[in-house]
């Protein structure tokens, strides 16, 4: 090497010496040119005490060729032989780290040994950062995990070194992108710990864990940041988050369907068989259990098969009651056996008394798929049906309560005047007087006549595309977003037009988050990722998406009007004159919204017991008690949801359900009054009465007997009340407590 060119290389690596002249170099590279002031701003150093100093090791830079003065700019840059130097120290560093052997335990499961260009490859491709900035945060990274005396890192670790370096560089784009998901070792154990207590099994531990992961991805990734801080800040609560962006939640499913063509997978599973159309009983039974089973992979909630007994009556046509109540025991067994996750399939049953005259005149499906005349023909066969459900219930409630499937007894006007229904409305009221299990849904009016529930409330009518099959009928809920009325009152600061503007606001971000859900379930089906659901049968498709209902819920009413008037709600006067105006307000703005195409949406009044709790709790944390309003006590707060007036309000039946009722009419999409019963014998007759009066005068949709029942395992007996042990054998872990409430 010639004399001259080594002495320039002497003259470079002397420049280089000192660590004061490498970080104004490490400057350059990271922040680009600079100006003198902003150079000494940087390395800290004093003007008035430092710039000697400074000017002699900027000086010595320039003649080294390593840094240039840009004249027009006033300030300084790195040279091609600068950016050169730098390259070569990071060259050293890396051999340093090879040197050292820092291994890296990868998210493949694997170890490997450290190398800057994988988080500069994982920089571009997961957040889209520009490649030289990419490059700059890798050596930040790498200078920083230098510093750490490890034998090994993690993936997840540099990552977060990663992410802490995008905050610091106010990077919060990318950060977003990168983050990663899961849950911490501590939340794992906890998750672990408290499923053990539950006796869900296993299954149940993995769901909640998937679920956590899938939360996070959904607020992350899939949400506008305004909905997802809406969420996480209380100001709203999305339902089912966790399979937010794979399943529609609710579905009302049309037994004829599989009862005609018989049960196609749907490409779920290509070694499992098709199956044909049912020839019995037995079988028909067994197509509709394993309809909901396999429907509970694709959705997230309640599943309903309305008009049961009409549909199953022309498979039990000159078949012995004993075959038939056999039978009912099977599906009702079958129905309860837990899933891979520990839970059973939750189903509601619609029960009819008589033949709806919608109905009366459809083709009716019999054995094997074939037309066996019209429902109308099967009246006595589907009373049948019908009486011997309730007896298998009431049968097997002697020995251990059955709270599934869920029955939703349908009144009609026909149903109070015939006397052959009236005995079995004394049976559907005597099983509510023992348990409180059957629902009852009000279909008197002329708006209820083709309404469909589920038993968490959710309605169904022939209110979109003006035919009851269509909008009834193997369609559901697309999923449901809860506006926190509460929060909305307090941010208004008490005032009634800036609580109206907030609502606005709270509304059409709930209304988003749902059409981004759908946009997202319709994303699903043209991925074939919901094969049951959206199986085709002549070209038609069974899941009827567009005339799926996005739901609108809301909690806190009555606490809402107690932050406005410093009072509860009342069953009359100012409180429930602002209360409806609230509700009809939320209802109206949903009807507009609701005309735009493939837009049907509802606001509904279900049961929302974990979001009711979790607002509340947030509220608590946010405003503290001298402002929040909340039933239940500090340790535990909940807001009041389902219903408008709280279950403990001394009220009678009457006066509440004649309240519930001015809700249920501005409630489209979904209602349940609920009777609370005292934890006594309750007589089927009194009860009886309460459903005639109902029937008669008072416009609640949908409603329910609550009872509070404790069951011991131990004794096998059924107790009424909220109790901390068995009243016969003192047994407290073998106790236990079930209420609607």
């Amino acid at each position: 090497m010639p004399r001259r060119r080594r002495k320039s290389g002497l003259k470079v690596l002397k420049a280089a010496s000192s660590s004061l002249r490498m970080q104004l170099l490490i400057t350059l590279v990271d922040k680009g040119p600079q100006s003198y002031t902003d150079l000494m701003k940087v390395l800290k150093l004093n003007p008035s005490r430092d710039a000697g100093r400074f000017a002699y090791h900027l000086k010595y830079l320039l003649n080294a060729d390593l840094i240039e003065p840009d004249v027009d700019n006033k300030e300084y840059r790195l040279t091609e032989l600068g950016k050169t130097m730098i390259q070569f120290t990071e060259d050293i560093q890396q051999q340093f780290f090879q040197r050292k052997k820092i291994l890296v335990r990868t998210s493949r499961l694997a170890m490997e040994e450290f190398d800057r260009n994988k988080i500069v490859e994982a920089l571009v491709k997961e957040a889209n950062v520009p490649v030289f900035q990419a490059q700059k945060i890798a050596r930040e990274t790498e200078k920083r995990l230098l510093e750490f005396k490890t034998k090994y890192l993690t993936a997840p670790l540099i990552r977060e070194m990663v992410n802490a370096i995008l905050v610091e560089k106010g990077l919060e784009e990318y950060r977003h992108k990168l983050t990663r998901l899961g849950l911490p070792v501590f939340d794992v154990n906890q998750l672990i710990e408290s499923t053990s207590t539950t006796l869900k099994g296993v299954e149940a531990i993995h769901k909640a864990a998937a679920d956590a992961v899938m939360e996070e991805y959904t607020l992350l990734n899939v949400l506008p940041r305004d909905v997802a801080d809406a969420h996480l800040s209380g100001g709203l609560h999305l339902q089912n988050l966790g399979t937010w962006v794979l399943k529609p939640d609710q579905f009302m499913h049309d037994l004829r369907f599989f009862l005609q063509h018989g049960l196609n997978c749907g490409g779920l599973n290509l070694k499992q068989p098709s199956y044909l159309p049912p020839k019995s009983l037995e079988a028909a039974m067994l197509t509709a259990s394993n309809v909901l089973k396999i429907a509970s992979t694709e959705s997230s909630g309640e599943q309903t098969l309305d008009f049961f007994n009409i549909f199953l009556a022309p498979f039990t046509q000159n078949l012995p009651e004993e075959r038939i109540r056999e039978g009912l025991r099977l599906f009702i067994s079958n129905l309860n056996q837990p899933l891979s996750n520990g839970n059973s399939v939750g189903a509601s049953l619609g029960i009819e008394f008589v033949i709806p005259d919608f109905l009366k005149e459809k083709e009716a499906i019999g054995p094997e798929g074939k037309p066996v005349g019209y429902y109308e023909d099967f009246v006595e066969e589907s009373r049948r049906l019908a009486s011997l459900i309730l007896e298998v219930m009431l049968q097997d409630d002697a020995y251990k309560p059955v709270f599934n499937p869920r029955l939703i007894i349908k009144i009609r006007p026909e149903v109070i005047k015939d006397p052959k229904c009236i005995t079995l409305l004394f049976d559907a009221h005597k099983l509510a007087a023992k348990t409180g299990l059957p629902y009852f849904a009000n279909l008197c009016s002329t708006e209820q006549t083709s309404a469909s529930y589920t038993s968490t409330g959710f309605r169904l009518a022939s209110d979109w595309r003006e035919d009851w099959e269509l909008d009834t009928l193997q369609t559901g809920s697309v999923d449901s977003v809860i506006i926190n009325l509460p929060r909305v009152m307090y941010e208004a600061g008490g005032k009634e037009n800036n609580f109206f503007s907030i609502l606005d606001d709270q509304l059409e971000m709930a209304l988003r988050a749902l059409e981004i859900k759908y946009r997202t379930i319709k994303q699903r089906e043209r991925e074939h990722m919901l094969p049951f659901l959206m199986q085709k049968t002549d070209g038609d498709q069974y899941f009827r998406i567009e005339n799926s209902v996005r739901l609108v819920s809301f909690v806190g009413l009555n606490e809402t009007i107690q932050a406005y008037f410093d009072k509860p709600l009342k069953m009359e006067g100012e409180t429930l004159d602002f209360a409806k105006k609230i509700v009809s307000c939320l209802s109206s703005d949903i009807v507009r919204y609701s005309k735009k195409p493939e837009t049907r949406a509802a606001l509904a009044m279900v049961p929302a017991p974990d979001a009711a709790k979790r607002l509340a709790e947030l509220d608590a944390e946010k405003y503290g008690w001298a402002k929040v309003r909340a039933q239940g006590t500090r340790e535990k707060p909940f807001y009041t949801d389902l219903v408008a007036l709280p279950l403990g309000l001394d009220a009678s039946w009457k006066d509440r359900f004649r309240v519930e009722a001015q809700f249920h009419s501005l409630t489209p999409g979904g209602h349940l009054a609920v009777m609370p019963l005292a934890d006594e014998q309750q007589k089927s007759d009194d009860l009886l009465a309460v459903t005639r009066a109902v029937a008669g005068t008072i416009g609640v949709g949908l409603y329910v007997f609550n009872r509070n029942i404790a069951y011991c395992a131990g004794c096998k007996q059924i107790f009424y009340g909220k109790l901390e042990k068995c009243p016969d054998c003192g047994s407290v872990n073998l106790l236990q407590s079930f209420s609607r409430v």
